[in-house]
């Protein structure tokens, strides 16, 4: 018990010492570009143990050298190293805490795989909501990036289109020129032949001026001796 508070009161004095380097390390880690790394996913499930609470990794180790007694045997003389040489002394805190361990085993076999399994359930449905809002959101980004494409589509649709309405334009421009071609040409078709009729009326007008006069000329010069 001594032991224990001297121990105890030894390690609250040394904490003033490394108090400031443990703050400045933290610091020092928050504000280092390490903190803005990815952290690895921490795994589902534990490691293999051995009695509920020794590391299987403690076995392997030890069994090339050892064998597969050789960890119990390690264990075993090192609580017996403890008590011979009273480093460690079996006293009432002893049997409490020996009596508190059974409770809490007791219980852990107990009510251990109700517990397990009830915190299973809510993992399970914090897990399925998560998923469900992820689902949700990746439907979003999704019909989001649809309708990006879409609306590029569009964009290159809309140039297509603006493509057949500038030749739409070229060829109206086309046709209403060759409409106004077609219509000067018909006016000037229309004057030359109104020219050429006019000629023609000229000509034979004179003509029959020609063919009367000529008869007249005939007729005057016809005498009652004749």
């Amino acid at each position: 018990m001594l032991m224990t508070k001297n121990i105890i009161g030894s390690a609250l004095k040394n904490t003033g010492s490394f108090g400031p380097c443990v703050v400045q390390a933290s610091r020092s880690l928050h504000s280092s570009p390490q903190s803005l790394a990815p952290v690895p996913p921490l795994p589902e499930k534990g490691g293999k143990v051995r009695h509920g609470i020794f590391p299987e990794e403690i076995f392997t180790l030890l069994y090339p050298k050892t064998g597969v007694t050789g960890p119990y045997m390690l264990g075993t003389g090192l609580l017996l190293y403890l008590l011979s040489k009273e480093i460690y002394i079996i006293n009432n805190e002893t049997i409490a805490a020996a009596s508190i361990g059974a409770v809490f085993i007791y219980g852990v076999k107990k009510f251990g795989p109700a517990v397990a399994a009830f915190a299973d359930k809510l993992n399970e449905e914090k897990v399925a909501k998560i998923q469900e809002v992820k689902d949700k959101g990746m439907g979003s980004l999704t019909e989001a990036i649809e309708q990006e494409k879409k609306e590029q589509w569009r964009v290159e649709g809309r140039h297509m289109l603006f493509d057949a309405k500038r030749n739409n334009v070229a060829m109206l421009l086309e046709t209403n020129y060759r409409e106004r071609l077609h219509m000067v040409t018909n006016e000037v078709k229309k004057k030359l032949d109104y020219q050429v009729a006019l000629q023609h009326l000229q000509r034979r007008m004179e003509q029959e001026h020609m063919v009367n006069w000529v008869e007249q000329n005939v007729i005057k010069s016809i005498t009652p001796q004749q």
